[in-house]
């Protein structure tokens, strides 16, 4: 049966039949733009950002422009986040992903049209007693359409239209109004198949804003290590010079020794050996320092047109923290809910599962249910034709369509595809979390590592200052040679830079423990708003 054979006259219409149109009208639009209620999976727990680069306790940034850079660590991690160029251009990819979004809302935005025409017929009669005359008609129609995330189609027209003719005294004037819904049964109906797009593109915005947050724990953790290694350059560099001084001390003892005879000429050149051998460490301990000096600015940027000139001073010397750590478990446990990776990962399982809804409603061969509604008014004059619309009468027609691929391979390969995919995701997500764990457990081994050797370094300091203390007693009194006297001294340099690298060490390894815990931000006092508010810089911890 057609659908022009279901259509039926009744008598039961009433005139409610437009203020249903503008009904469904409002209906179209609410639903344009799905709220949360419409969202697939809530989003992991751990924080999202999107980075602010601006402390809500108030603007703290560079010392003015000309003078010495003085910075502690803390102040050191707020200039980056405020300058960092790197971070900036990073900062722009959540904003850019999520217009996503909205292009994935707009399937929902309700569509307006109109139409106007107007046409002309010649009619030639074939009887004499009649003559040719000419028809005329003018045609205009509105119309708003759209689509429920149901997979429900809705078009509501109202049209009007006008023709006269030559062998006709009057005009007729024609007024509608119709309603058309088309509800998808099972290709393209439901929620979950409709709303994937959108809640792929909120997923994909949740990964943008996770990624910004890895970037930014790294840079974070770049900042401080950068600075520390910027300590220790300046702090073996004051070594040098007191070796050096040292040095320079020692070979004036054996010139004395020497004019007077008590020592040969031929312990001379180990001293001056030594003089040159400190100056050596120093030039390259210098270059070092300028060479980190140079990342260090590169990392804060502060606003400064002779950046690359300017001076840094520390604030802050490399010393141990008063900071108890906790059993590998904990730490595993908050790196297991809060590493970046592994919160993408959780994710990428998740936009599988909407890959498999959207392929799995491919399978599905298209049937629709369709049903319209109109009113039409007839009359002499336009006004009285929409009158008219209030009479009895009406047309209402409903049926079924049904489409079905006969092989539907590329449907099938889609479903195929979507499930390796997923299944592929499960396993990384295991992988990460696995790793996860070996890299957690292997920085909490390096900070154990890292705190004996600074006391076992600090014993080595103090033995090598009694030594290098005993052999210059030996020397003075004739038991030792200048070349025992300045091993035991470079003996002493050694343990000096080892014991100040030890330290700096154990502040680095803390660092990479937090980072890849996932929980330096929350640790240095960085807090991030999980609703996409602001960036709050507070005490370091």
């Amino acid at each position: 049966m057609t659908p022009a054979k279901r259509l039926k006259k009744r008598r039961a219409l009433t005139p409610g039949v437009p203020a249903l149109a503008a009904a469904v009208c409002l209906f179209i639009a609410s639903c344009a733009s799905p709220g949360p209620h419409s969202t697939a999976e809530a989003l992991p727990s751990a924080p999202l950002q999107q980075i602010d680069p601006t402390p809500s306790g108030g603007s703290e940034t560079a010392d003015p422009p000309g003078g010495p850079l003085e910075i502690t660590v803390e102040k050191a991690i707020v200039i980056a986040l405020q300058n960092n160029l790197a971070l900036k251009v990073e900062s722009f990819n959540p904003a850019i992903v999520q217009t996503a979004e909205e292009e994935a809302r707009a399937a929902f935005d309700p569509s307006f049209s109109a139409i106007y025409a107007r046409s002309r017929e010649k009619i030639e009669s074939d009887s004499p007693l009649i003559e040719d005359g000419k028809a005329k008609e003018a045609l205009g129609s509105l119309g708003i359409s759209g689509r429920l995330p149901t997979g429900t189609d809705i078009d509501i027209s109202l049209s009007a239209r006008r023709t006269w003719s030559e062998l006709y005294s009057d005009d007729l004037h024609e007024s509608r109004v119709g309603l058309s819904v088309t509800q998808a049964l099972l290709r393209g109906a439901g929620l979950g198949y409709n709303l994937a797009q959108l809640r792929q593109a909120r997923l994909d915005t949740a990964v943008s804003r996770y990624e910004l947050r890895g970037f930014t724990e790294a840079l974070v953790a770049l900042v401080e290590e950068t600075y520390w290694d910027y300590a220790l350059m300046q702090r073996q560099i004051e070594i040098y010079l007191e070796s050096l001084r040292l040095a320079q001390q020692q070979k004036n003892e054996v010139e004395e020794m020497i004019r007077i005879g008590y020592l040969a000429e031929s312990e001379l050149a180990a001293a001056e050996a030594e003089i040159a051998l400190r100056r050596e460490g120093l030039i390259n301990a210098r270059s070092s320092m300028e060479k980190t000096r140079l990342r260090l600015l590169s990392l804060l940027n502060p606003p400064d047109e002779s950046l690359w000139d300017r001076r840094v001073k520390l604030l802050r010397q490399p010393a141990m923290p008063e900071a108890t750590l906790d059993d590998v478990h904990a730490h595993v446990e908050v790196a297991l809910k809060m590493r970046s990776d592994l919160n993408q990962a959780r994710l990428q399982v998740q936009s599988g599962d909407l890959q498999i809804v959207r392929t799995k409603n491919g399978l599905l061969p298209r049937m629709d249910l369709f049903i319209t509604l109109g009113k039409t008014g007839y009359a002499d004059s336009f006004g009285r034709s929409w009158k008219d619309l209030d009479g009895d009468s009406y047309d209402a027609g409903a049926g079924l369509s049904l489409a079905l691929p006969l092989m539907n391979r590329q449907a099938r390969a889609e479903h195929r595809r979507a499930l390796i995919a997923r299944d592929q995701a499960e396993e990384a997500l295991r992988n990460i979390a696995q790793l996860v764990q070996v890299d957690v457990r292997s920085a909490y081994i390096e900070v154990t590592r890292a705190h004996e050797q600074v006391a076992a370094t600090a014993a080595t300091r103090v033995l090598q200052e009694e030594k290098a203390r005993i052999e210059h007693e030996k020397f003075r009194v004739g038991k030792s040679t200048s070349l025992l006297v300045a091993q035991a001294q470079r003996d002493l340099l050694s343990s000096r830079i080892s014991e100040i690298q030890a330290v700096t060490n154990y502040l680095k390894a803390l660092i990479d423990l937090y980072r890849l815990e996932g929980s330096l931000l929350e640790r240095r006092g960085v807090a991030v708003d999980g609703t996409g508010g602001g960036l709050m810089t507070g005490g370091s911890r």
